[in-house]
């Protein structure tokens, strides 16, 4: 079986029968709207097609997964022992100290989505953004799964071949306490906290998270990390229970920004009064700098040829904005080539790519104004394109060329699921108006 004969099959369908199709894609589109993939209240948009792959693409993501897992345990052990590499990443002083404290558990992270731009037809891939502690999207793709069920062209896909997608939430808290259980000091039966920032949270997803920790015998609270107490030696939520877990959701470049009202949390963490998943060290693999790292001759140096290699093939160049060596008359004549990042930030906040700009003058001006430290240069990267169609406006919609985004949920290292996302255009983000699609692998009915 092919994907792309598969898609194509999906797509002929379609065009057999628009009106019945369009007739079904309305009750997706109103399961939709009343569904709790809502950010800000802001519900999730979709396409028709979903996003589908076979048993040798998910062979695939779990074989990156792990050899790119290999290469952070490396960079992480470096960084903890070797001041020189440490000082190239330009932490904060405070930051650094959270680093540095000694380990729960061996897992160094956690939980993790893996963005990648994955070419469907060679297997080939380059990496777009390492989501670790902040990552999201569970809940989009489980009610995106629901919905599309209300389709003629699931159905009829359904009678073809034997459909699945991924469980996000049960896993992870069963992960979550797995990896708990390893550190010093666990109890059998923790209270858990699910903290965030609350105006930054995602809280209808952390909500089926809770229900998932109860699930397992566990009490479960949604705490807003300014409000924890330390008191006598533990930390506090809402309620007069010590917290033993945290599920950690404020990422850390909100958490350094607002360090000073997060006092009692921080405090809790340097006693070792509860334990963190994750933990600071997260923030090694889930700042771009990483990108620059894995290309640093300190990095490739304790790398095998292999990973050498493969960081080579699927690592973008990344430089800093302010680096001397940069050609700066380059990049502001071939600006389609290039993408400018803010260092630490998440949700595409700050980022410029120059295929958005119709003039060079504009594009160098961008570049100009953002050569700081701040600021790092990256390779850009052309997204896989693939056609859908958008029967939001009724039935006289046509099939359109989308962009493709890939994004690998890892659960304690190891590849646990898919969160996909398509653009009109050739950047993919929220403030681009990005599209979710619902995603699922299909096998051969036996």
């Amino acid at each position: 079986m092919e994907l792309t004969k598969l898609n194509q099959e999906y797509c002929q369908r379609i065009k057999e029968d628009k009106e019945a199709h369009a007739l079904s894609a309305a009750e997706e589109i109103a399961y939709m709207s009343q569904s709790t993939a809502k950010y800000h209240g802001r519900c999730v948009s979709t396409l028709y097609m979903p996003k589908i792959f076979l048993k040798q693409d998910i062979e695939r993501f779990e074989k990156l997964i792990s050899t790119l897992y290999g290469i952070f345990d490396k960079v992480i052990a470096k960084y903890r022992e070797d001041e020189a590499y440490r000082k190239l990443f330009g932490f904060d002083e405070r930051l650094e100290e959270l680093i540095l404290r000694e380990k729960r558990y061996d897992c160094n992270i956690p939980i993790a989505r893996i963005d990648i731009f994955y070419n469907e037809d060679t297997g080939d891939f380059k990496f777009c953004e390492f989501n670790t502690d902040g990552s999201s999207a569970m809940n989009e793709d489980r009610e995106l799964n629901i919905g599309i069920k209300r389709t003629l062209g699931y159905k009829q896909l359904s009678e073809l071949y034997d459909l699945s997608t991924f469980e996000l939430f049960d896993s992870w808290a069963e992960k979550s306490l797995e990896i708990y259980h390893s550190a010093k000091c666990a109890v059998k039966r923790p209270h858990v906290a699910i903290v965030d920032f609350m105006e930054s949270a995602t809280n209808n997803e952390f909500e089926i998270f809770a229900e998932s920790y109860r699930k397992l015998g566990l009490s479960c609270e949604i705490c807003e990390i300014r409000n924890l107490r330390y008191e006598k030696g533990r930390l506090y939520g809402e309620g007069n229970i010590p917290i033993d877990l945290i599920y950690r959701r404020a990422v850390t470049s909100d958490i350094m920004k607002h360090y000073d009202e997060v006092g009692d949390f921080i405090q809790g963490v340097k006693e070792d009064a509860v334990c963190l998943l994750g933990d600071f060290t997260t923030q090694i693999v889930h700042n771009k700098m990483i990108y620059r790292m894995l290309h640093h001759p300190m990095t490739q140096e304790f790398l095998t040829l292999e990973e050498c290699e493969y960081v080579e093939a699927h690592v973008p160049y990344t430089a800093l904005m302010d680096a001397p060596y940069i050609p700066m008359e380059s990049v502001c004549k071939s600006k389609d080539n290039w993408i400018l990042k803010p260092q630490d930030s998440y949700g595409s906040k700050g980022v410029y790519a120059g295929v958005e700009y119709e003039s060079l003058a504009e594009w160098e001006s961008i570049v100009k104004a953002h050569s700081t430290h701040d600021y790092l240069l990256q390779e850009f990267c052309t997204p896989y394109e693939t056609l859908n169609i958008d029967f939001s406006g009724g039935r006289d919609a046509d099939f359109i060329p989308v962009y493709n985004l890939t994004g690998l949920f890892v659960y304690g290292g190891k590849f646990q699921g898919i969160y996909s996302r398509v653009s009109r255009g050739k950047i993919i983000s929220t403030q681009y108006s990005e599209i979710a699609l619902p995603t699922m692998t299909a096998a051969e009915k036996r």
